[in-house]
């Protein structure tokens, strides 16, 4: 570094920072377009404009050496890494593709109203008492419900999902305490995901057999096509629950928002993004430079990790007005909760559609949602999450 960078010896993944991250990423987006990680031995980005430049240049912030702290140019990855999140091109084109077809506009219109369906009944289900934890009750029940169903996996075994995801997005981080924690039982929640990704566990018509149907046409390889399934089980669930659990969090703690929401329900999906905005589910992912770049003026060698704080952009003042308030009102596009550029989440809409479908269903029973406790954060050395939030909610 010149010395015209600024360091710090703050640790992004300490326990006190990924409880409270504000203060750091305020401090952050202040100290300058680009900060020195001493810790890492890397560089951390917290404005909107570098961050989504950097998401947009996948030519020299390279997203193959890994998209945490772990170099897989220099160590081994702990599992074959993503063919969607920790590749480039041409590696990352062919699954890329064929996820985006899969995942498109006509996939939404074939699930649309049974998940719509499916929210209602969840709904019907648990207003009924008045109080619930709407991270047990309903963000992880729903999407447990629908989006399994829809890749075609087996009813038996659903446990494994989120405890897999969430060592999955802990592993992005260092080798801290929460990856240990998991260490344990990750061998056989990958087993069960791994089993889960063969072409003779996959139901007939599900997300997870049209994959093995592209691969069948030349799509993709069948070397490829069940670690494009793993991408689905790993990405589409944990990121989903938090999500909604941010949502539900954000409509408590903002009743009056809540009564608008009401008033135009169409609005559920526009809130949803507001909340993933607002709370930044996804908090961090790193890129490498591929050759020497020039960044905020600092010149950084080849193989320099670099990490993003998503969740710092999506509150960065220079782009968002009022940037630490709840708003689903204003316009959300342009976060970058979901990414962008040519990594974009490739099952954003799915998201979208399930929070969507839940919200709907909630404002048509629910006239009222307060906290109805003190909510628990869980911690994770990528996503922002709730372990308990209770809620109160009032019906009419």
């Amino acid at each position: 570094m010149t010395g015209r960078t600024p360091v710090s010896d703050v640790d992004p993944f300490s326990p006190e920072v990924l409880a409270d991250p504000l203060p750091w990423h305020a401090w952050l987006r202040e100290a300058g377009p680009i900060v020195f990680l001493e810790r890492y031995d890397a560089c951390a980005l917290g404005r909107y404009d570098e961050v989504r430049a950097t998401l947009t240049d996948w030519q020299r912030f390279q997203s193959g050496a890994g998209v945490g702290v772990a170099n897989f140019r220099t160590e081994p990855p702990w599992r074959p890494p993503s063919l969607l999140l920790e590749a480039d091109p041409p590696h990352h084109d062919a699954p890329r593709a064929v996820l985006s077809r899969l995942l498109g506009p006509r996939a939404l219109r074939r699930l649309r109203q049974s998940w719509y369906d499916d929210a209602e009944a969840l709904v019907d289900e648990v207003v009924r008492d008045g109080e619930l934890d709407g991270v047990t009750d309903l963000a992880e029940v729903f999407p447990l419900r629908v989006f399994p169903d829809a890749v075609g996996l087996s009813p038996h075994g659903r446990e494994h999902l989120l405890p897999y995801g969430d060592f999955a997005f802990n592993a992005f981080g260092p080798h801290n305490e929460l990856v240990q924690r998991g260490a344990d039982g990750v061998a056989e929640h990958a087993a069960w995901v791994g089993d889960q990704c063969r072409r003779e566990s996959l139901a007939p018509g599900g997300f997870g057999a049209q994959i093995w149907a592209e691969a069948d046409r030349g799509e993709i390889t069948p070397e490829q096509a069940p670690l494009v399934v793993r991408s689905l089980l790993t990405a589409g669930v944990d990121t989903t629950v938090h999500g909604i659990g941010a949502v539900l969090h954000a409509f408590a703690t903002h009743p009056e928002q809540w009564a608008l929401l009401r008033e135009r329900p169409e609005r559920a999906r526009a809130a949803f993004d507001e909340a993933v905005r607002w709370e930044s589910p996804v908090q961090t992912f790193f890129r490498t430079t591929a050759e020497p770049v020039e960044l905020g003026g600092e010149r950084l060698p080849a193989g320099t990790k670099v990490l993003l704080s998503l969740a710092s952009a999506n509150r960065d003042p220079r782009r968002w007005q009022d940037p630490d308030v709840f708003d689903p009102g204003r316009d959300p596009s342009g976060h970058v909760g979901f990414g962008m550029g040519l990594h974009q989440c490739v099952g954003q809409h799915i998201a979208r559609l399930e929070s969507e479908a839940l919200l709907t269903a909630l404002a048509r029973r629910v006239t009222g949602i307060r906290l109805a406790g003190r909510p628990v954060r869980h911690l994770n050395n990528t996503l922002r999450a709730w372990s308990s939030l209770p809620l109160r909610f009032t019906t009419s």
